[in-house]
């Protein structure tokens, strides 16, 4: 049997890696965001490829992809082969007595507000357990970026991964209770006087005055952080008042150095879920670890 030269020729596998993205997701964007690069690199790779192999993976109709029957079929395999490969580094981590490493990936805020103040916690109920934490603001690869768990918030659909519900959160306004005393927050239209943080959710000012009745005409003008930890150290400098989140601000309420002056709370849009690939297979320590979020969630927003 003669092998063509060009079959010897290494195989290009980040352009599979982004090929089998885009086929499972059906978006070249959305595989973008997955991977944490742009559109228009997707499409690179995917037309490098392409020129590689020499046939067509797509048929293209403006944003809209179809694989072609040659792209269906290297699309089976590609996922059989990237599954493969990751249970193949699990197994040799184990063999190499490093499967006790995990690696969780959550944003940043929830890392620095929800993880952080838990850390001793954690390492006190997990000794042997070696913790990656991976703060990023993209939907990361679980392949290609080594990432076991993550913790995501949205509505629970992330195609081709399992996802457990952890909780629900509520947002209402909050501030320090020096700057409620400052500016004589007392009732639900006080807050029209102050400084509000503009919240980068789908809840906002107007919608939770519209509860409270309050007329607002104009709501007063105030900065918008991407970030919620950069809002919240706003707040906690005595400099403004925002609506903040339940999950996030738990323990700054239980001690004092928030208040929330109000009883009405939105129920917010999103949600946290637990996100992995449903083909790795059981590690004990990922169990683990899978099973301590899941308390620490709970004990947050108790699961009815």
């Amino acid at each position: 049997m003669s092998m063509d030269h060009d079959d010897l020729r290494p195989l290009p596998m980040r352009g599979l890696q982004v090929f089998e993205a885009a086929a499972r997701l059906g978006n070249f964007t959305r595989a973008g965001d997955e991977l944490g690069i742009t559109q228009s690199a997707v499409s690179r790779q995917i037309g490098e490829l392409e020129g590689r192999l020499g046939l067509r993976l797509f048929e293209r109709s403006g944003p809209l992809i179809t694989l072609t029957r040659g792209g269906e079929i290297l699309c089976e395999r590609a996922m059989r082969a990237i599954s493969e490969l990751r249970t193949g580094l699990a197994a040799c981590r184990a063999a190499e007595g490093k499967s006790n490493i995990v690696t969780l990936s959550m944003l940043p805020s929830v890392a620095a507000l929800w993880f952080a103040p838990r850390l001793e916690e954690f390492g006190k109920a997990h000794t042997c357990i070696d913790l990656r934490i991976s703060a990023s603001r993209h939907l990361v690869s679980f392949t290609a970026e080594g990432i076991d768990l993550a913790i995501r918030y949205g509505i629970g659909s992330w195609p081709g991964l399992a996802a457990e519900f952890l909780a629900s959160e509520t947002v209402q306004p909050m501030c320090t209770p020096e700057y409620a005393a400052r500016h004589s927050i007392d009732r639900p239209s006080d807050l029209l006087r102050a400084t509000l943080i503009h919240p980068d959710t789908e809840e906002g000012w107007v919608d939770w005055f519209a509860v409270e009745g309050v007329e607002t005409g104009a709501i007063p003008s105030g900065p918008k952080f991407s970030d919620d930890t950069a809002a919240l150290n706003a707040v906690l400098g005595h400099q403004a008042a925002f609506l903040g989140r339940s999950v996030l601000t738990d323990r700054d309420l239980a001690a004092g150095r928030l208040i929330a002056p109000f009883g009405t709370t939105l129920e917010a849009s999103y949600s946290y879920w637990l996100v992995y690939p449903p083909e790795v297979e059981a590690n004990e320590s990922c169990d683990s670890v899978r099973n301590w979020i899941l308390e620490a969630f709970r004990a947050v927003s108790p699961i009815s």
